[in-house]
């Protein structure tokens, strides 16, 4: 079995609004990230981290919500943002938790901090009472798959894109 190392130094807890700006910094590289594996798919927005910015501090607030920040050395490297879902008549998915985002600083991964902080936002969503929890992955974000496999997902959906008049650009 695969098992990665643990960096001891580094601290998972929950977000404070004095880490949003650093959260916010780390979301707009996951949104340029996204972007670069399908831009068809997934607009760039002009201030993706004064967006993230604000995103995060609204969430914040909510009971319902799950941020999540990795620490080291003072500085966020990673932080995993989640929350609690209402039922979805849409994707026929009853109430659950859902992870919608997860980064990680290049010079910080490979040593755990991922699934650390990944495992501490699956408990406090579960200590919410979320019965179950979904994410979705980019296609071609094999690395993140492999975690997410690692820690009891499976696969449940495949998203497909069509561009208008039946094209793809790919």
């Amino acid at each position: 079995m695969y098992t990665t190392p643990v960096d001891s130094s580094v601290v998972i807890r929950p977000a404070k609004r004095s880490d949003l700006r650093a959260a916010a910094r780390l979301a707009a590289r996951l949104v340029h990230l996204h972007h670069e594996f399908d831009p068809l798919r997934f607009f760039l927005p002009d201030d993706v981290e004064a967006g993230y910015l604000w995103w995060f501090g609204k969430e914040l607030e909510r009971e319902e919500v799950v941020l999540m920040v990795a620490e080291q050395g003072g500085s966020v490297v990673g932080y995993c943002y989640g929350r609690l879902e209402e039922r979805d008549w849409n994707q026929l998915l009853d109430a659950s938790g859902a992870i919608h985002d997860i980064w990680v600083e290049e010079h910080a991964r490979r040593s755990g901090v991922a699934t650390r902080l990944l495992e501490a936002a699956l408990a406090a969503l579960e200590a919410r009472g979320a019965p179950r929890v979904v994410l979705h992955t980019a296609a071609g974000n094999e690395a993140a798959q492999r975690l997410f496999e690692r820690l009891g997902f499976r696969r449940t959906m495949i998203e497909m894109t069509r561009e208008a008049g039946g094209g793809s650009s790919r």
